[in-house]
Formats: C-alpha cells, structure tokens, sequence
C-alpha cells in the first residue's frame, strides 16, 4: 500500500495525477496532505480508515501543495485562510470529480481531497443494500404525491448516495424535479439543479422560495441546515410537493426532536413526514478470506435479543493480498420508518419519548439499525465488531438492560431459557 516516488527526477505534475489516480483505483474516499516540520505525510481513507500511502520530502513539499491548489482553482498566493476548490477533467482516461479544501495550521497548509463517486447512486436503489423489508418501504414512501422525506446520517454515511438514487427512480419526464445543493456534487440530466451561494444571498430557505414559484412537483434540498430551512420545508411539503432532503441526526426518533428542535409545529410535522432513511456505513467482509469463529455468550445474547436468532459461530476477518485488515468495500446499514397514522397522531399529542420509541418499533414496524446490521453479521457480510463500532446499543436496549451490561464483563452467562421470546417486542419490556 506504502507508495515511494522518485522525487528527484519525476516531476511534481506526474506525481500528483498517479496519487489522484491511484487513489481512485483504490477506492479511497479521501486523500489527506499532513504537514510535519520534515515531511507532507499523505494519507488515504479507504472503507473509513486512513492508511499512511506516501511521505514527500521537504524540498518537494512546497511544489506539490502549489500544484494540488492550482488544478484545484484555488489562489496559491493565499496561504493564510482556508480555501475550497474543485476538481473535474479527464486525467489519462481517468475521470477526476473531486472537491479540495485548504486549512492553515502550524506546520503549512493541510490539504484534504474528498473524491466523488456516485456510481453506486446510477446503478439504482436496489444496489444500496436496502433489506426487501426497506426496500419495499423506500419505493411506497416515495410513490406518495407530496410529503417530505429524510436521509439521516453522520457526514460520509452515504446519505447524498441514497438521495441520487431516490431522484434517479423519480426523474421521468412528467415530473419537474428541481434540487438545490451546495455543491452540485452529480449532474443528472432531466433534473433542474440550483447552486447555493451563500455569498450573495443565495441560500437554502432563498432559493427554496423561489423555487416553490417554479411549479415543481419534486423538491430536493440538499441539506437542511437552520429553522428557517427546516420550516419552508415542511411548509413546501404539505402544499403539494415531494421533497427530498438529508439532517446530520442518528436514527428516527433523533431526527424527528431535531425538527422540532428546529420550531417545526407539531401539527405540521405530524402531517407533512412521510418517512425517515436513517443509515450506517459498516466494512464488508473480505470474501476471499473470511473465516468462521465460534459466537461468546454476549454475541449470542445480542443477536439473540436483537433479532431472535440463535447462532452457535460468526465470520470474522482474516486479512489477505486482496483486502485490507479482513476488510474490503463497505455496506449500508439503514433503518426505514415509513410513518402511520399513529405515529403521526403520538407527534401531534406531544406524547414522552419513551412512548413514542414504543409506537415507532411496536409489532416490528421499523428495523432498527441494530437489527439490520447484526442481520447483516448473521449473513456474513459484515462482523460483529464493526457493527458495535458504528452503533450504540444503548440505543436498542437502553442504559439500564442488566442481562447485556453483566454478559458484557462476564458476570452471568444466560441459558436459553432464558433468553427473550423472539416473538416478543423487546421493546415493550426494556
């Protein structure tokens, strides 16, 4: 994976495309420029991880932040404030679509690289990993005429991948779809998309005004980022509109305090959610070598409580010439609510949280990413340890389940009598 370049001769243009290129080959995410008082350490991210690729000399260090700001469109005279640039050419057959941010700190400037690939948003939704429960949910939610639908996750879950791909199912040529965005990271053709430029008053609740005047039967935001956004939104969606937008939130019932956080009104948001796409990315098993290793009791008690599966062994990582650490590509972990009438009626009434946690998951209504993700261990995709990594299970189980705390440090190893009921909403009882 360590890359070493021959400094001396090669020129810093050739060495900044084979780094672009090859980091593309790689699948990676992000590329990192650190700066040391010695060296630029540049880092790669793949599957979330960032791995050490290369160390560029002193001498060299200089010319080649010069030449990653100037393809980047970026004032290489400037290097006292931050700066953001982009990348979009064709680099021996190679096409670049990248966004490329500068930030100042002590030691020069750090220059990070997020490469763009929304290949996996054009090959349509049935590729996102979505479970057939969520699926089925996904493709009812957005059949409905007007209404307001959320992809909710951290920054790099996939979110804007998953919206593409919703827009991607609904661009026929009898809908007007317009979609603001800062940036516009996919051009799609059919879809009339609006750049937010904040500098000059072009914001989101700005451009949403207009664009409510431009007869649109679909409506995508790109991220609802204040109340004023958060309101018209709403507003947009119970007038007669479909909107699409993303929220920085963990799950469902986060994201629906979120937007009343935002002074959305009750009455409002009860009737105007359609449904909420929360979602996880989570490292996929190498195929090539994974391995099965016999299941502790706490693993077995989880998936046990989680899902009401018994399991005896899981796959774990092993690492080969094809992955990196066991690891290789990522999938999705999604929790779908598509809203009924009670959940919106418990929104309205200004029910506690706990009781609306109880009408959200009763009777199995909504996966929990939980329940997604070990599914998704029981199948062999992904491992235990990853899926504890990326969710907290106080959020399935809550703060006070002694039965998980005491298998966790080992206090007590239940039997199986008794273990839940699967046929039981573990809900009702924690």
């Amino acid at each position: 994976m360590f890359r070493e370049f021959d400094y001396d001769n090669l020129p810093v243009v050739d060495i900044v495309n084979e780094i672009l290129i090859d980091a593309i080959r790689k699948k990676a995410s992000d590329i990192h420029f650190d700066p040391t008082p010695t060296i630029l350490k540049v880092r790669i991210r793949i599957d979330g991880e960032l791995i050490d690729y290369a160390y560029v000399p002193q001498a060299v260090k200089k010319n080649l932040t010069t030449r990653i700001k100037i393809i980047a469109g970026m004032n290489i005279t400037e290097s006292r404030l931050p700066q953001d640039g982009a990348v979009k050419s064709t680099i021996d057959g190679t096409t670049l679509d990248l966004r490329v941010s500068s930030l100042p700190i002590v030691d020069g400037e750090k220059i990070v690289i997020r490469i763009l690939d929304y290949s996996m948003s054009l090959q349509g939704l049935e590729t996102l990993g979505l479970s057939d429960t969520n699926l089925e949910k996904v493709k009812k939610m957005i059949q409905t005429p007007n209404g307001i639908i959320l992809t909710t996750g951290a920054t790099g879950s996939g979110k804007s991948t998953t919206v593409y791909a919703i827009l991607q199912k609904l661009n026929t040529t009898e809908r007007n779809i317009i979609t603001v965005e800062d940036p516009v990271e996919m051009k799609i053709s059919g879809l009339n998309q609006v750049q937010v430029m904040s500098e000059i008053g072009m914001t989101f609740a700005n451009a949403l005004r207009s664009i409510l005047r431009q007869d649109p039967d679909i409506v995508m935001i790109g991220e609802i980022r204040d109340d004023e956004t958060a309101r018209i939104a709403v507003r947009a969606s119970i007038t007669g509109h479909l909107v699409l937008s993303t929220l920085h939130t963990n799950n469902s019932l986060n994201t629906i305090e979120r937007l009343l956080d935002m002074d959305v009104e009750r009455y409002l948001l009860g009737s105007a959610l359609t449904g909420i796409i929360s979602q996880r990315l989570a490292k996929k098993l190498c195929p090539k070598c994974r391995q099965t290793r016999p299941a502790t009791e706490y693993e077995k008690l989880v998936i046990k409580k989680a899902i009401g599966i018994d399991i005896t062994e899981l796959y774990t990582p092993v690492g080969c010439s094809e992955c990196i650490k066991g690891y290789r590509g990522r999938i999705a972990i999604h929790e779908v609510l598509h809203l009924n009438q009670e959940i919106r009626d418990a929104i309205v009434n200004n029910i506690r949280k706990e009781e609306l946690r109880r009408e959200v998951y009763k009777e199995g209504h909504t996966i929990t990413l939980l329940q997604d993700g070990l599914k998704k261990v029981v199948n062999g995709l992904t491992s235990f340890e990853e899926i504890l990594r990326i969710i907290d299970l106080e959020e399935d189980f809550g703060e006070d389940d002694i039965e998980i705390k005491n298998a966790l440090i080992g206090k007590s190893t239940p039997s199986a009598n008794q273990l839940p009921n699967p046929q039981k909403n573990d809900y009702e009882t924690l």
